[in-house]
Parts: C-alpha cells; sequence; structure tokens
C-alpha cells in the first residue's frame, strides 16, 4: 500500500505536534509516560516555594512542584504537586514547606502517616504546613538581641553623656590633683619602706636573737606547762580543804576560850582596862616617889614627907 505525499505530510504533522506536546510537558517537569498522582494542599504563605521545586518523602525526590495560585480572594495559596512513585500514604499526610537556606530555596516535604483505608489518591488535598527556615529562625533570634543592642546602646550614650558632664574642666584639675598627690604618697611610701629595709638590715641581727629568746620562752613555758598539767589538783584540793579546817577549828577554840571571851565580856575588859590604869599609875608613883616605898636608914632618921611631882599621872 502507496501512500500519497498528502498522507505522509499530514503523519509528519502529527508525529511533531505529538513530540511538541511531549517536550513541552516533560520541559514543565511533566512526563507523560509515568503514572504520576496529582495532589494539592492549602497555605497562607509559601515562604519563597516556586514552581519545579523539589517534592521529597523522607528526603528522597519523588516529584516536583507543578503550579502555585490563589485559592480565594483572600489570598490562600493553593500548590499543586506530583508524585511520580507508587509509595502509599494517607490522605491525613502533611505537605510541609521547609528549607530557605542562604542559598538553596524552598521544598515541599510530604510527612507520611500510614492509615490503612485511607490511602491518598490523586487529586486529594493534603493539609499544609510551613516550616520556618534558616532565615526566619535567624530573624527570630536577631529580632530581640537588636531590641537588646539598642537599649545598650541607649545606656552607653548616656553613660558617656554622664561621663563628660563628670568630667568637666574642675573635675579634670581636681583629678590631676589627685593624682599628682597620689604619685607624691606613693614616692613617700617608697622612701618608708626603704628606711624600713635598712633598719631591718642593720637589726636583723638582734631580731634573729629576739626571736630565738621567745622560742626559748615559749619552750620553757610549754614544760612549765606540762609539769602543772602533773601536778594532783585533788590532793592540793584536799590539802587546802584541811588547812581551812584547822583554821576553822582554831578559830572556834579561840571564840569559845579567854580570847573570845574577852573580845565578847565587856566587863571583864573594863577591869582589865582599869588595872592597867592603876598599874600604870602605880609603876609612876614608883618612879616619881621612890623614898616613899624604899627606905635604907643607917642612922634611924625619920621619913621624908611626900612630895607630889607636876608630871604625875591624874
Amino acid at each position: 500500500m502507496k501512500f500519497t505525499r498528502e498522507v505522509k505530510t499530514g503523519i509528519l504533522a502529527l508525529v511533531a505536534i505529538a513530540l511538541l506536546i511531549f517536550g513541552y510537558s516533560f520541559l514543565k517537569g511533566n512526563n507523560l509516560l509515568k503514572n504520576d498522582r496529582t495532589f494539592y494542599a492549602l497555605y497562607d504563605n509559601v515562604e519563597g516555594l516556586i514552581p519545579s521545586s523539589p517534592v521529597t518523602i523522607n528526603g528522597l525526590v519523588v516529584g516536583k512542584v507543578i503550579s502555585i495560585d490563589f485559592a480565594d480572594t483572600r489570598g490562600k495559596l493553593v500548590v499543586e504537586f506530583n508524585v511520580d512513585n507508587d509509595f502509599s500514604f494517607s490522605r491525613n499526610s502533611e505537605a510541609k514547606v521547609y528549607g530557605g537556606g542562604l542559598i538553596g530555596g524552598k521544598s515541599l516535604a510530604i510527612i507520611p502517616v500510614y492509615e490503612q483505608g485511607m490511602e491518598a489518591k490523586d487529586r486529594d488535598t493534603l493539609p499544609g504546613r510551613v516550616e520556618a527556615g534558616l532565615l526566619e529562625l535567624v530573624n527570630e533570634k536577631l529580632t530581640p538581641l537588636q531590641a537588646k543592642l539598642e537599649t545598650a546602646i541607649s545606656d552607653a550614650d548616656t553613660l558617656l553623656t554622664s561621663v563628660n558632664t563628670v568630667l568637666s574642666i574642675d573635675n579634670q584639675n581636681n583629678l590631676n590633683a589627685i593624682f599628682k598627690d597620689l604619685s607624691v604618697t606613693v614616692k613617700n611610701f617608697k622612701g618608708v619602706s626603704g628606711s624600713l629595709n635598712n633598719l631591718l638590715s642593720g637589726n636583723q641581727n638582734k631580731l634573729d636573737r629576739t626571736f630565738t629568746n621567745l622560742d626559748e620562752m615559749s619552750t620553757e613555758l610549754k614544760q612549765f606547762t606540762g609539769n602543772l598539767s602533773k601536778v594532783d589538783v585533788d590532793k592540793l584540793a584536799s590539802n587546802v580543804e584541811t588547812v581551812l579546817n584547822n583554821i576553822d577549828k582554831t578559830v572556834g577554840n579561840l571564840d569559845n576560850g579567854t580570847l573570845g571571851k574577852l573580845m565578847k565580856d565587856e566587863k571583864l575588859y573594863n577591869n582589865l582596862e582599869k588595872s592597867t590604869r592603876q598599874l600604870e599609875l602605880l609603876l609612876q608613883d614608883l618612879r616619881l616617889n621612890p623614898k616613899r616605898y624604899v627606905h635604907i636608914s643607917v642612922f634611924g632618921k625619920n621619913n621624908q614627907p611626900y612630895e607630889s611631882h607636876t608630871d604625875s599621872i591624874n
């Protein structure tokens, strides 16, 4: 069977159109020879996700993002993506937007949930979730740090203003005077320190002897303390108690005897005082008038009359 030129031209045109459609679909990421499944997910913000971004399951690339468009008039976004793998997961599995580093863009990951009888079918809508990327995390951490940095800068500015206020011309002069006085004090202290060193150096031998004597005194005191600790304190206390008892008995005997009566009996004391007075008068009279008591007469002379003296005791 022979084909005419017109039939051959038509067949070539159809093949060219088919190849064009297939190539266009392939360039868009749709492989017409594979049995792909298409899914949808809704987001408030896709955070930089773009068409042709990879779709992964547990890190394995299983598809691509086909398109991103508005789902309603409120700005909600619907993401269409395909999965060219027959891996089975539930329709409750999440479609998570993640990534977004300094160089790489966002990706879409399916977090599989395994539920028997709930397998996801073609054209199903999966719940969507957006995970904060590196830039968002950095921004989240830098925002409070920025506030603290601004506060610190403000406090530093206030501190510098206060320092400038304190360091006025008069205060600067006062500080200079203080530092000068401090320098003089340090010099004087240095001189005193040198004199003290010279004094210690000149009296080193005396100081050595002094410390030696102190050491010997400490040793002797230690020995005396040791000897003192050997004293029988109980026996010493017993002896002291015996002596005190003897003294107490002696005092009791004196109190009950003649001396006690002499101290307590007023009449006896008065009589003793009177007798002592009379004895004193007798001795005085004997001294003043010896002829009255001692008479020696060889030739038998008469006694001389008594003469009273001016120094006699009344």
